[in-house]
């Protein structure tokens, strides 16, 4: 698995982009089926994890975290079945209070230092100054400038280096059977850093300062045009950067016949708003297409090649696709399937998903049927309430405060802590979905979801069809009278 973070598909010339230098990308075309409705789920960063681990939705149930004391995790489950699993990142947030649970549960893990703001250099030790006055301000940002001065050259960049052992892995172990490598890298999530040489594919003459880290929100009226295509332009760049990461595992497999007997998948967990609907950013904005809309590639074995696949999946069915390759029996009770075996039946868009939801904690709820997406808002300005279910009280970075602690109650497992029983804790969120209200688009007529609809009779079925899979997944109650759905309990 090869997992990028932060990879849009509207920036790649698999889907229609025509001035994105990504030719190992395109070459993926030729090489793997290339999966035309895959979507994320639970945003973003970690909880998309979670569902890389556990094969499950956990947006409504719990913030950004670890992975859970009662989580299943299907690399523990391949592991008891002999196979063995080995991750190699650059993600820092891996390794920090709100995601230290998730490279544990590997055979083996090796990680490389000092993408966005991970605490590693000492900020003093920073070489110039975030001058421009569009760029993200504050101690990630200062951080940031550290780090960079043990990152000049291409090889030193942590993905580049996280690619190089990602290929040391498969040379030991390419006469092997029985195991699998994740490759993830941080890029080309935000800060756009990148070397020179990759920026003068966009610019003849790079600036020194430019836009390359915007902070997320609501686009300024004053922003020119001028400076979101230099951010563009930024990811853009770092974008190519992965692709020659991409183009030397595409030699590599190529010299070695891999794609003979090997499953090879590129993901990413989700995409990220450049100007599209005046927003930037995620998590704050709702989950438009630029978002939640992913680029998705898979080559089997027994799989025809070069071809596209409408099939309707998302991240939480690549659990049970690994278990199902393995042959390993899935007896975990998952909200995910197996797209192998869909595509082996050569079915139709709804084979695995009649429909798929996704989101952000304590943000718009989202339902997709495959024509229409509807967007559920918190219904009260409070955006409460918000209630968790877990058993770690870790944050992003820190610990949740004792204020809320104190309030916690202690109450029976359900289905989404496998029966464990749990801490219920009342949070809060920055986001504000109720200012943006309710939203319906019909995705075969409005692509660019520019034209939300007023159609009472589409919501109200869109909104029995959410209804069943929050009563599927057993979400707290809590979210019900958030969304101003309690009626229906």
């Amino acid at each position: 698995m090869i997992m990028f973070d932060t990879l849009t598909r509207d920036f790649l010339p698999n889907y229609g982009n025509d001035w994105v230098k990504a030719p190992n990308f395109d070459k993926l075309r030729e090489k793997t089926i290339t999966f035309d409705n895959f979507y994320g789920g639970s945003m973003p960063c970690m909880p998309a994890r979670r569902e890389l681990h556990t094969g499950r939705y956990n947006f409504m149930h719990r913030m950004w975290g670890q992975l859970e004391p009662f989580d299943h995790s299907v690399f523990e489950v391949l592991q008891k079945n002999g196979i063995y699993c080995h991750l190699v990142t650059d993600h820092s947030h891996y390794f920090e209070d709100g995601g230290a649970t998730y490279h544990n549960r590997y055979s083996t893990w090796e990680g490389f230092r000092g993408q966005e703001g991970d605490r590693w250099v000492p900020r003093k030790n920073k070489e110039e100054d975030n001058t421009n006055p569009l760029n993200k301000k504050g101690i990630s940002a200062e951080q940031h400038y550290a780090n960079r001065t043990r990152q000049k050259k291409v090889e030193e960049m942590s993905s580049v280096k996280t690619v190089q052992a990602g290929i040391d892995f498969l040379t030991t172990y390419q006469q092997e059977d029985n195991w699998f490598l994740q490759i993830e890298c941080f890029d080309p999530h935000e800060p756009f850093y990148v070397p020179d040489e990759f920026r003068k594919l966009y610019e003849k003459t790079p600036g020194k300062n430019p836009f390359f880290w915007p902070r997320y929100g609501k686009m300024d009226d004053t922003l020119s045009a001028d400076a979101l295509e230099e951010l563009q332009n930024e990811y853009a760049a770092l974008i190519s950067l992965c692709d020659q990461n991409l183009g030397r595992l595409l030699r590599f497999f190529d010299e070695n016949r891999m794609w003979e007997d090997t499953l090879i998948i590129i993901n990413t967990d989700h995409g990220f708003l450049l100007g599209e609907h005046n927003w930037l950013g995620k998590n704050i904005a709702p989950m438009y297409e630029e978002i939640i809309h992913l680029p998705f590639f898979l080559s089997h074995p027994d799989l025809e090649k070069g071809i596209r696949s409408t099939m309707l999946s998302q991240t939480i069915d690549l659990p049970a696709t690994l278990l199902d390759f393995f042959k390993v029996d899935n007896q975990l009770d998952m909200d995910g399937k197996s797209i192998i075996e869909s595509l082996k039946k050569n079915t139709s868009v709804h084979e695995i998903h009649p429909e798929v939801i996704f989101g952000t904690n304590g943000g718009h709820v989202n339902i997709f049927d495959g024509r229409y997406v509807y967007m559920r808002a918190a219904v009260d300005p409070s955006n409460g309430p918000l209630k968790i279910q877990t058993l770690n009280f870790s944050q992003m970075r820190g610990f949740i405060k004792k204020e809320i602690l104190d309030q916690m109650l202690l109450k029976k497992g359900n289905r989404f802590t496998n029966q464990f029983p749990y801490a219920e804790l009342e949070v809060s969120t920055f986001i504000d979905s109720y200012s943006i209200g309710h939203l319906l688009f019909d995705l075969e007529k409005d692509k660019a979801q520019e034209m939300p609809l007023d159609n009472p009779e589409i919501e109200e079925r869109m909104i029995q069809k959410l209804l069943a899979i929050m009563k599927k997944i057993e979400v707290p109650e809590s979210e019900y009278i958030r969304l101003g759905l309690e009626s229906y309990l």
